[in-house]
């Protein structure tokens, strides 16, 4: 298995829950993070060697990158395994795929890489790499089966794993939040490039919103606190290690990068205003590649803006504050949020483990 940065280890631990269910005498071996190796998993390099994003960061570290891609191949190849499972980081894993199928090795790829939204050419990439495709959204087999490529929906793991009713009583106390106080949580992002750009905005946001019996939590992912510290310039913000579970149980709203987080949120049934910064360069190169009017998932799933969008030079501390006020400030619009995430929620809970375990050992006895 490969998965790259937090997002990719969370759906990866959650999917080796189900196949270690099936196969209790399981190994699994690769590029993960602290979710797998819960799991057993044995990582042969950390999954934060591919915490990248962008042309940008990708070139600074193209080097490493492919040299670690050829390294694990070769690897592999000496070693057959049953199945090779992609998580994600589809620039990284589809070439080591590829090369893997050639040699004979089954390969699932976890995650069908959004062509519906934007580049579509990754279809050709896509079918020379996967013998498979597990598929988070219903609508996305469909797109595959047209250009040949197996593919089942397995549901999101992440519905699976997050309660219909979250325990935001339990996770205030576990986080010292008072019960009457006004929550807002800042989610930045995973990767050191997203706290970069997203967080001083997200930052100065709450210098705006700052009122009495308000509170700013920041979940920020083990090891990071060093980079985000100097950021703070003296704003009231509560710094938590990790625990974006018990942040988004416990907020009334969060200001969150676009990316899993915002399904994370949505999960959580929270009233969410979705930013995203990034290097001019990486803007450049994809602002004109998008197919939908869209980027956050919740927004894409509903097929409509449920929730406030500020990309790149919209994504400032005035409109983040004010998008913010505006939701705390309507109560029939944060119902209707509920309403929506809750069937969003039903559609996404499929038994994600057992469905894709299914799938896997079809395609290993094939």
């Amino acid at each position: 298995m490969v998965a790259g940065e937090a997002s990719g280890d969370l759906l990866a631990g959650l999917l080796l829950q189900g196949l270690r269910a099936r196969w209790p005498e399981l190994t699994s071996q690769g590029i993960g993070g602290p979710k797998m190796i819960a799991q057993g998993f044995e990582t042969w390099w950390p999954h934060s060697k591919l915490s990248i994003f962008g042309y940008v960061d990708a070139l600074l570290n193209i080097r490493e990158l492919l040299a670690i891609r050829k390294q694990l191949g070769t690897r592999l190849i000496s070693n057959k395994p049953d199945v090779f499972i992609g998580v994600d980081a589809p620039d990284f894993n589809f070439g080591l795929e590829t090369r893997l199928r050639e040699a004979g090795i089954k390969t699932v790829h976890f995650v069908c890489p959004s062509i519906w939204a934007w580049r579509p050419e990754r279809v050709v990439k896509i079918k020379a790499a996967a013998d498979h495709v597990l598929c988070l959204f219903p609508f996305e087999p469909e797109i595959l089966h047209k250009a040949g490529i197996g593919a089942t929906y397995v549901g999101h793991p992440l519905a699976d794993a997050i309660a219909m009713d979250p325990p935001r009583a339990a996770a205030r106390e576990a986080l010292n939040l008072p019960e009457s106080d006004t929550v807002i949580a800042l989610l930045p992002g995973s990767r050191k490039s997203e706290i970069q750009y997203i967080a001083p905005a997200l930052i100065g946001a709450t210098k705006l919103l700052a009122r009495p019996g308000r509170r700013f939590v920041m979940p920020v992912v083990p090891g990071l606190r060093g980079l985000v510290e100097p950021m703070l310039g003296g704003a009231d913000i509560q710094l938590v290690d990790g625990q974006s579970h018990a942040v988004l149980a416990a907020c009334d709203l969060t200001l969150v990068a676009s990316g899993t987080a915002t399904l994370e949120a949505a999960l959580f049934k929270r009233p969410m205003v979705i930013a995203y910064r990034m290097n001019w360069l990486n803007w450049w190169r994809m602002k004109d590649k998008g197919l939908l009017p869209w980027v956050g998932l919740p927004n894409i799933l509903a097929r409509e803006f449920l929730v406030p969008e500020l990309i790149q030079q919209a994504c400032t501390p005035e409109a983040m504050a004010r998008e913010a006020e505006a939701l705390l400030a309507d109560a029939p619009r944060r119902a209707a949020l509920h309403e929506r995430f809750v069937q969003l929620h039903e559609l996404l809970r499929q038994d994600t483990a057992r469905r894709a375990s299914d799938a896997i050992a079809t395609l290993i006895s094939a």
